[in-house]
């Protein structure tokens, strides 16, 4: 088991660089989508379609029994199953990118380490979670990687990088008491540049209502190249988001990167509130997949749909952006980022 830190030259790249594959762990969990679960099979096959256009798309399954049902979903969407692979990895839930393996990688020598940070379903809130914890440990014992583990809790949605030294975080999240009580935020700040590679920590305030991890930045703020960030505000004065968001806005506004540059600051507009059984659903454009061949970002029949792809794409004029419907997959409280995780390519 190794504790010490990563050797130098490792680093984890932005989601825009060119990636092997995107993991993922097949949903499962009733509890999750109670109600919905068969309901989500469509759209989530539609996903891995997309991606897989321009990359392998490798699936953590319990065993034999759930890869045959995945097949067959898959094969209903029209998936060439020659660009899946699955893995005998059961997991207790579906958000691959909380509880899937962080990738860094040192172009320079061509090598691969894994961080398993801990996991603990976002502050203990849904037990168990044994299962997903182990997760990255055993991808990186199957693929013959090394495996570093910090020893503090860490979710992949909490950050987002630019490739060139910053990462972005909130505060709502990594200092939240539910994850790591004995660290300040200075501490917290030591095991993001020793574990992720970067120079450069900025932080944001509260994440979006509805939010059950308590503030992630995959749902309020991304980056898109090494200088911008696309950041999602609410028009309606009135909207439970409205001041949350403007102070984010406020705050990116008055960031620095490495080289002094402020952030070119693209502005993305929120859905009208998705509400079921009386719960507002964390419903975000900000929780797109950035693929090798596509974006892939959830939609939510509103009108503010196709303004937000249209930002979105010219974002990424290399890629094409494609909104998939994820009205019933966000009832588990998110959506494509969150259930996905790049392994990226050297």
């Amino acid at each position: 088991m190794n504790t010490i830190n990563i050797p130098t030259g490792f680093h984890f790249p932005a989601e825009w660089a060119k990636q092997t594959a995107m993991w993922l762990s097949w949903p499962h969990k009733e509890a999750s989508w109670p109600g919905k679960l068969p309901l989500i099979y469509p759209r989530y096959c539609e996903f891995i379609k997309i991606v897989s256009e321009g990359q392998l798309v490798r699936i953590n399954v319990a065993g034999e029994q759930m890869e045959v049902f995945a097949k067959q979903q898959l094969l209903a969407a029209g998936v060439d199953l020659k660009k899946i692979e699955f893995y005998h990895f059961p997991t207790n839930d579906a958000w691959c990118r909380d509880h899937g393996p962080a990738f860094l990688v040192n172009y320079e020598t061509k090598e691969k380490v894994i961080v398993d940070w801990g996991y603990n379903a976002w502050g203990d809130k849904y037990p168990p979670y044994d299962l997903d914890d182990v997760i990255p440990t055993k991808i990186g014992e199957h693929l013959g990687l090394p495996v570093y583990y910090p020893g503090i809790v860490m979710e992949g949605g909490s950050v987002d990088f630019n490739g060139a030294g910053t990462l972005l975080t909130t505060t709502a999240c990594l200092l939240n008491k539910n994850r790591n009580p004995h660290l300040n935020q200075q501490q917290i700040e030591g095991y993001l540049q020793n574990y992720y590679g970067v120079e450069q920590v900025l932080w944001l305030g509260d994440g979006i209502i509805g939010d059950d991890t308590d503030g992630h930045i995959d749902d309020i703020t991304r980056f898109v190249n090494t200088d911008t960030v696309l950041t999602v505000v609410e028009q309606n004065k009135n909207d439970e988001n409205y001041h949350i968001l403007q102070e984010n806005l406020q705050t990116l506004k008055t960031m620095r990167l490495l080289n002094g540059k402020q952030l070119n600051i693209v502005e993305l507009p929120m859905p009208e509130p998705v509400v079921y059984e009386d719960q507002r659903l964390p419903a975000s454009y900000a929780n797109f997949y950035i693929g090798n061949a596509a974006v892939v970002v959830p939609t939510f029949r509103s009108h503010h749909d196709d303004k937000a792809l249209d930002i979105i794409q010219d974002c990424f004029p290399d890629r094409k952006v494609v909104g998939i419907d994820s009205t019933d997959i966000i009832w588990g409280l998110g959506s494509f980022h969150c259930l996905s995780q790049q392994e990226p390519a050297v």
